[in-house]
């Protein structure tokens, strides 16, 4: 009868049972590293092509072996082999994360782990943005010189431990001697982790759309809550994504966005505006790129967005953030006019288009515990979707 076990290594001794297995196995699968490093005669595959290896697996009638980096079934062969319809039993070693978190003594329980191992890096650049405490799995072409680069202007050390385990392991920065395959840390403050229920991103938060007295603004000028409801529905700021808050005021917007995980850029032409949203980032303890200039020229560049939230401004600052190709895009207009030329530039552009107009009357006290409605002005609301 068929059997695969799938065994854990990390440079050190093979874990409890390792070797009664490999002596028992009839073929071993696994990086060149892990074969040099055991003793057998049986049929040896060398794990290059992974879906070669998984069709000899799933032939294959005897007990066959997989050799794999730390714990495979984080982020490992584990999940590869299920999908294929294959049932290994594991016996784990520590996960390369746990590893390269322990060589520089940090917990951590409140590091969020992503893999840009055959997978877009920007996904795991937005979430280092965002988090000020990743590990990320890196692969050659996304490793770390082509993060740090993504990276460049952001407050972050970069942290490569690479060969965990082995005789050679080396941490380095990103321009250092590192080899491959590693582990990238990026860090933010060093400050120390709060007690925990969770591993990793934290509950998104018990609330959004935060009254206005929640944020610092001048003269009133910022995106009533309920407008700011509406944008977030259809923008969808997640963990992964970057948003563009365009001409961002205050950066209710842009602090909205972050507190949903997504990481965000704030352009703001007024000096004044842009130290406000920094404030109001800083006041909710999430990060915000502010980029101070006039749109569209501010937007040259800056990386692609997710989505973009468009405060004001004419059809031409629009076009320019349609030209990269957003998934998402919404627009709050005070001026009816705004609205057919911005409906018409989404439509150009191949979106999918709706549009609404916001104005809420709020209940506000009187004397003798009764109320009365008093009104916000009214703003339209204009979005797209990519077909």
């Amino acid at each position: 009868m068929s059997a695969i076990t799938v065994i854990g290594c990390d440079g050190g001794p093979l874990p409890p049972g390792a070797d009664a297995l490999l002596a028992g196995a009839t073929l071993v699968v696994g990086a060149a590293r892990h074969l040099d490093a055991v003793k057998t005669d049986v049929e040896r595959i060398v794990l290059g092509n992974v879906a070669e290896a998984v069709t000899r697996l799933s032939s294959h009638d005897g007990h066959a072996v997989v050799l794999a980096s730390g714990d495979p079934g984080f982020f490992g062969i584990v999940a590869t082999l299920r999908r294929a319809g294959l049932r290994p039993a594991v016996v784990p070693a520590p996960s390369s994360v746990a590893h390269a978190f322990a060589r520089i003594g940090l917990p951590w329980d409140d590091a969020l782990v992503v893999s840009a191992h055959g997978r877009d890096l920007r996904r795991a650049v937005n979430a280092c943005r965002a988090h000020r405490k990743v590990a990320v799995l890196t692969a050659p072409g996304a490793g770390p010189r082509e993060l740090a680069e993504a990276l460049t202007g952001i407050p972050r050390r970069i942290v490569v431990v690479s060969r965990l385990g082995m005789p050679d392991e080396r941490i380095t920065g990103p321009d250092g001697d590192w080899a491959d395959p590693n582990v990238v840390l990026v860090l933010g403050d060093d400050s120390e982790p709060s007690p925990r229920w969770v591993a990793g991103t934290q509950p998104g938060p018990a609330g959004w759309a935060l009254p206005e007295a929640a944020f610092a603004h001048r003269d009133s000028m910022i995106t009533k809550a309920e407008v700011r409801a509406l944008a977030l529905a259809r923008l969808g700021p997640r963990l992964g994504d970057l948003v563009w808050d365009i001409g961002a005021g205050s950066g209710s917007v842009a602090v909205e966005c972050a507190r949903l995980g997504a990481a965000v850029i704030a352009v703001e032409r007024d000096a004044d505006g842009c130290e406000r949203v920094r404030r109001n980032a800083a006041a909710f303890n999430v990060d915000v790129t502010v980029v101070g200039g006039n749109a569209p020229d501010a937007l040259a560049g800056l990386p692609d967005p997710d989505a973009v939230f468009v405060g004001g401004g004419g059809a031409s600052v629009l076009v320019a953030c349609l030209d990269r190709s957003p998934d998402r895009v919404v627009a709050a207009y005070a001026a009816v006019e705004r609205v057919g030329p911005a409906l018409e530039v989404l439509t150009v552009a191949g979106y999918r288009t709706g549009g609404t107009q916001l104005q809420a009357n709020r209940l506000a006290p009187l004397p003798g515990g009764v109320h009365r409605l008093e009104a916000t002005n009214p703003v339209y609301v204009v979005w797209g979707e990519r077909s």
